[in-house]
C-alpha cells in the first residue's frame, strides 16, 4: 500500500479515537478542563514510546508500520494544536495558575508516559 494511503488509513482511525476520547471525558468530567486534550496527549505519549521502542526491532522494515501507527493514528489521535489553544485560553482567562499546570502535566506527562511505553517496548524485547 502506497505509503499516502497508510498516513491517511490511520489519521482517520485516530482522528475518530480523538473525537471518542474527547466526548467520554465531557460527559464525565464536563467541559471546565480540557480532559480529552490531556488524556490523548498522555495516552498518545505513551503508545509512541511502546511504538518507537517496538519498531527498532524491525529496523527499515517497519517502515510502513511506523507511517501507519505512528504517522498517521498517533498522529491523528494527539492534539497539540488544541493542546495549544487550550492553555491560551486559560491565560486569556487569567487562570495563570490552571494554565501552567495544565501545561506541565501535559508536557511532563506525556514525556513520563513516551519513557513508560518505551520501557515497556524494551521489557517486552
Amino acid at each position: 500500500m502506497p505509503n499516502l494511503l497508510l498516513v491517511m488509513l490511520g489519521g482517520a482511525f485516530g482522528s475518530g479515537a480523538r473525537h471518542l476520547v474527547g466526548r467520554a471525558t465531557l460527559a464525565a468530567f464536563g467541559p471546565d478542563y480540557p480532559w480529552g486534550t490531556l488524556a490523548v496527549n498522555l495516552i498518545g505519549g505513551l503508545l509512541m514510546g511502546a511504538l518507537a521502542g517496538g519498531l527498532v526491532k524491525f529496523g527499515q522494515s517497519g517502515e510502513q508500520w511506523r507511517l501507519l501507527l505512528g504517522v498517521g493514528v498517533l498522529g491523528g489521535f494527539t492534539t497539540f494544536s488544541a493542546f495549544s489553544l487550550d492553555a491560551m485560553l486559560m491565560l486569556e482567562r487569567g487562570d495563570w495558575l490552571q494554565a501552567l499546570g495544565y501545561i506541565l502535566a501535559s508536557v511532563l506527562g506525556a514525556l513520563v508516559a513516551l519513557a513508560i511505553g518505551l520501557q515497556l517496548a524494551r521489557a517486552a524485547a
